[in-house]
């Protein structure tokens, strides 16, 4: 199985399917053994904490759940709107650009 993704860490990405659809959001973890990301804002899930040191407070805490990396695309500030990547090699150095404007993601 390949376990390369289209998404890195720190990338703008778009979500395409699913309840948030449409929002956008900040990579802030990849996991490309699992297939999915973590975006910041989107996918919100509840957990139930336990205080684990005298003094801490348990309770109900809200983060941010893995999702799918199908259902992000990368975000073109210059299209405005989610796109393909493709790469192009210039200088020796590899870069993704956008499919669409050529703009550098």
């Amino acid at each position: 199985m390949n376990n390369k993704l289209h998404i890195k860490k720190d990338d703008t990405v778009i979500v395409i399917s699913g309840d948030d659809k449409g929002k956008k959001g900040k990579v802030l973890e990849v996991a490309p053994k699992e297939g999915k990301v973590i975006v910041e804002g989107i996918n919100r899930v509840q957990k139930h904490s336990k205080p684990r040191r005298q003094g801490d407070v348990g309770g109900i805490i809200t983060v941010d759940g893995p999702m799918y990396a199908s259902k992000v695309q990368l975000f073109c500030s210059k299209c405005g709107k989610g796109v393909r990547a493709k790469y192009e090699i210039k200088d020796g150095n590899k870069k993704r650009v956008c499919a669409k404007c050529g703009e550098t993601l």
